[in-house]
């Protein structure tokens, strides 16, 4: 088995964790000066989003320099000491990789813009369409939308070609047919490896294969663009650039952690990419969850209330299909989700406590590796924005300015991003009650959630039955006992609308997890297996009654015989 099937993953937005220097905006310095919060939560990996040479238009991920760290987080240097701490702590350190796209003021594309360029074919230029003007609407070569809206193509009035943008027209997509193009990128990750890194997660890893030649798609958004993510995901030759990629770098013989975010992925798709024999990846993020409190077909402004049947068919439909061949990723947050306790639990004062211990349970036992998201451990909230002027997010602010322009109510359309932004996830982390929560000395780059005074870290440690010490014993018990690392999965009571319920099984070996995703009591049925005799492993009350509290969850191992 593979170190990380044990593992747990804490990820850190570098911009919001710690900032060290007063300028309002988080840096490594910062982190290296709380790794013993982390130490003491008792996570095992680090994953770094991304601190790269950036203009930041996307906070990060438009990277002008893969080899070099923004001065905004700090030095080289700097990042070496924090790779430094981690190891002396048992702790590794996975890095952002985002090589589906660079920024449009990255040298490679610099230098692209000219047509007889060595590097024009790095990216993907294509002329205007046949019998339009070029620059003008219409003109571009396919129909395609970009993720963050508008046209997936930008004129590029020097070249007059456009090149392809499925996110931001300043993050132009590279060319992955050209094998110049996969060296580099090769090469760029043994870099890292050599500097002490221990893996790497793939940012939207399965984009990176074009289907060839390009064309339009169905006309399903506003000025008929095609906005059906199908057409770019799992291109023809994704498996082949992907495991060239693990041979290359190492990524299997070396043991190196590997993550590949994949939009659309579905079991089978995940059980190819993550299987050992394919020799692709460690694991892939799925988005299908993510997904259950948006109406069908729609996008993830379109929410509707959250059915836990549903939630739970899912979670279930991958822990089954992943069960023989590959390996799941526990998550309910990162830095593209909203707060899990604003979203899934109760954050109002009296549940918040209990919603966040029991998301985490039912999350934690489950078979795969978990992913902690900086301030999940607190039980922080959604951030509670009440003007679009509060949001930096470029996916939510183009959102309200489309959707406002097209005569939506703006109360509305803000009441929408206050609940799905990423700038939820993005506000700074809550280390104390003092007026910036810790974070900084300066004004914080993005506002600080209101509630810090009563969630914080400080807080937190102080107090033994806490969020953070909830998740410190979940992660105990995945580091202590197999059979949460290895059990068989298989769910209970799969149409309660408010009972979470599943067992796990190894040998002899039997866990039984009960979570009321509710307020309300709820009495746990008859039909669940006994627990006369059972031992409470863990429990976010004191109670052991048959009945469970709003937001109650407990961790059984059950009497053998």
């Amino acid at each position: 088995m593979t170190w990380w099937h044990s593992a747990v993953v804490y990820q850190i937005y570098p911009r919001s964790f710690a900032d060290s220097n007063g300028d309002g905006v988080g840096d490594l310095r910062g982190i290296i000066g709380h790794l013993d919060h982390l130490e003491a939560l008792g996570v095992d990996v680090v994953w770094l989003s991304p601190v790269y040479r950036s203009p930041m238009e996307d906070n990060g991920y438009d990277i002008s320099d893969y080899t070099d760290v923004d001065p905004l987080f700090g030095t080289l240097d700097d990042l070496d000491a924090l790779i430094a701490g981690l190891h002396e702590r048992g702790m590794k350190l996975v890095m952002d990789l985002v090589v589906n796209h660079t920024s449009d003021q990255h040298p490679w594309f610099v230098e692209s813009r000219d047509r007889t360029s060595t590097k024009r074919d790095w990216y993907i230029w294509r002329p205007a369409r046949e019998g339009f003007e070029p620059g003008t609407p219409g003109a571009e070569p396919t129909n395609w939308g970009s993720f963050f809206s508008g046209p997936g193509w930008q004129y590029d009035p020097a070249s007059h070609q456009y090149y392809l943008h499925l996110f931001a027209a300043s993050q132009p997509d590279l060319n992955w047919e050209n094998p110049a193009v996969r060296r580099e990128i090769h090469e760029m990750m043994r870099w890292w490896v050599d500097r002490g890194v221990d893996g790497f997660r793939m940012d939207v890893i399965n984009l990176i294969s074009k289907t060839y030649p390009l064309a339009d798609g169905p006309a399903n958004g506003p000025g008929g663009l095609c906005y059906d993510p199908s057409l770019v995901v799992e291109g023809p030759r994704l498996h082949e650039f992907l495991q060239e990629m693990n041979r290359e770098v190492g990524l299997a013989d070396k043991q190196l952690f590997s993550v590949g975010e994949m939009i659309l992925v579905d079991v089978d798709a995940a059980r190819s990419h993550t299987d050992p024999a394919a020799g692709e990846l460690g694991m892939v993020f799925t988005f299908e969850h993510m997904s259950i409190d948006s109406a069908p077909g729609g996008s993830k402004w379109d929410v509707v209330p959250l059915r836990l049947p549903a939630l739970k068919a899912n979670l279930a439909h991958w822990q089954d299909g992943l069960a023989d061949v590959g390996w799941n990723s526990l998550y309910f947050e990162n830095h593209d989700q909203p707060r899990s306790v604003s979203r899934f639990g109760d954050d109002s004062p009296e549940f918040r406590v209990p919603s966040a211990k029991t998301l985490a349970t039912t999350l934690h036992l489950l078979k795969g590796t978990p992913y902690v998201y900086q301030g999940q451990e607190l039980g922080m909230t959604n951030a509670g924005f009440t003007t679009i002027a509060q949001y930096n997010d470029l996916e939510s602010t183009r959102f309200y300015a489309e959707a406002v322009a097209a005569g939506a109510d703006p109360a509305r359309v803000l009441d929408v991003i206050g609940f799905k932004s990423r700038d939820n996830a993005r506000t700074p982390m809550q280390w104390d009650a003092s007026p910036h929560a810790g974070f900084t000395d300066g004004t914080p780059w993005l506002p600080v959630t209101p509630n810090h005074g009563e969630v914080n870290a400080a807080t937190a440690l102080a107090d033994p039955d806490s969020v953070f010490h909830h998740y410190r014993r979940l992660i105990a018990l995945r580091h202590e006992r197999e059979v949460v690392r290895h059990g068989r999965f298989a769910l209970l009571l799969p149409e309660d609308e408010r009972l979470f319920c599943y067992t796990r099984t190894l040998g002899e070996e039997v866990l039984l997890v009960v979570a009321n995703w509710s307020s309300g009591q709820v009495a746990l049925p008859a039909s669940l297996p006994s627990r006369d005799g059972a031992e409470l492993l863990l429990g976010t009350h004191a109670s052991t009654a048959d009945d469970l509290a709003g937001w109650e969850s407990r961790v059984y191992l059950l009497a053998q015989g």
